[in-house]
């Protein structure tokens, strides 16, 4: 009986003596190693949400965004007349969170691959059902569900990164592209 009182006294004093949890260890242990996380991407994620008046998602794009770097954008970096996955890294995403009319189409609540052809005068805005892609190499015209030519409008001012905003319109909403010197619009209307 007395050892076990010794030896129960000992554990306590251990435990006094030493207060390093586990917390504290894991810091040691990191301060040992190197973490090792991944250097911010040189076209970062972002996205645009458009809620309607009464604060309910309608739409959300998800798009990489590339810089311009003292680049020619449009006809140099982005062709003319070729299908582009409308940012950097993985297509762009558009999610519709209820039914919407884009051009005479409407258009399922869904999540859908946002691709562009862009042009001089006016781009093709294309609504892709095959999502989870990387750029526009899986594209197909075969998983389209819509096609719209929009004109390209003049910036006023230079768009340093690609960016993308819902602004609310009669009826809907229009998703702004743009970048370097132009813009499009996306007209997406409410369905009655």
């Amino acid at each position: 009986m007395k050892k076990l009182i010794i030896g129960g006294i000992s554990a306590i004093f251990l435990l006094v003596a030493n207060p390093m949890n586990a917390q504290e260890e894991d810091q040691v242990n990191f301060s040992k190693e190197e973490l090792k996380f991944s250097k911010v991407d040189a076209s970062p994620m972002d996205l645009s949400l458009y809620r309607d008046k009464d604060k309910a998602a309608v739409a959300r794009v998800i798009y990489s965004r590339p810089q311009k770097r003292n680049r020619e954008i449009f006809g140099k970096l982005v062709p003319f007349g070729e299908v582009w996955r409308t940012g950097a890294n993985e297509a762009t995403e558009l999610t519709l969170y209820k039914d919407m009319k884009v051009a005479d189409a409407t258009v399922k609540a869904g999540t859908y691959s946002l691709y562009t052809i862009p042009g001089e005068k006016e781009w093709v805005v294309i609504l892709n059902s095959k999502t989870n892609t990387w750029g526009a190499y899986e594209y197909t015209d075969k998983e389209d569900k819509v096609r719209i030519n929009v004109p390209v409008r003049k910036a006023p001012n230079t768009i340093e990164s690609l960016s993308m905003t819902f602004q609310e319109a009669n009826n809907g909403a229009d998703l702004l592209i743009g970048w370097d010197d132009s813009y499009v619009k996306v007209p997406f209307k409410n369905v009655k």
